[in-house]
């Protein structure tokens, strides 16, 4: 079943995103982020990849998720080659795991991919879902890591990271990744 959710009009046609109202204040920033890495970068689109990597540097619990070890090392390194070379294949196509049509926009603007755009639809049915107004980083992380078709998941495999390992941490809540949630919302550390 697909719920109908407020939409923010999107520039020349391109796949709309959820309402900020929808999202978490963390959640608003990665959007931010993963923006400007799409501009910066000169992509097409703002894809699962660029969600992902802003994720692990705005949002405390998503990083928990991957430890302090040799993985979350690797994923990030792995991130960072993609923003300065490995994703330049990935420039001239569009990301589409086939969720929604494909995101058509004005020259010069950042769009969002089809993939990119349902896993933020994903994720805010998944706090809901949870009884939460607004969707977290936790919510917007396991929207991407189940959709095997994603960028996401590919750099997740390629950094030798399992999905679902991560995405069952993330189920079992941030005191299962050591550290404690306070509030319903995906996306908040307890201080």
């Amino acid at each position: 079943m697909h719920l109908p959710l407020p939409q923010q009009p999107a520039p020349g046609g391109a796949t709309p995103l959820p309402a900020d109202d929808l999202l978490s204040v963390e959640m608003i920033a990665v959007v931010a982020g993963a923006r400007r890495r799409a501009v910066r970068d000169g992509d097409r689109q703002v894809d699962t990849a660029h969600l992902l990597h802003s994720l692990l540097e705005a949002d405390p619990l998503v990083r928990v998720l991957f430890g302090d070890g040799p993985q979350a090392a690797r994923l990030l390194g792995y991130l960072v080659q993609r923003s300065i070379g490995y994703g330049l294949q990935w420039q001239s196509s569009v990301e589409d795991s086939g969720a929604l049509p494909v995101a058509r926009g004005a020259v010069g603007v950042a769009r969002w991919s089809p993939a990119a755009a349902a896993a933020m639809d994903r994720a805010v049915l998944r706090a809901r879902a949870r009884g939460d107004e607004r969707a977290g980083g936790l919510d917007l992380f396991v929207a991407l890591a189940t959709d095997r078709e994603c960028r996401a998941v590919e750099v997740l495999l390629h950094a030798g990271v399992e999905p679902a390992r991560v995405v069952a941490r993330a189920e079992a809540g941030p005191a299962d990744a050591g550290c404690e949630e306070r509030g319903g919302g995906g996306g908040r550390l307890s201080s």
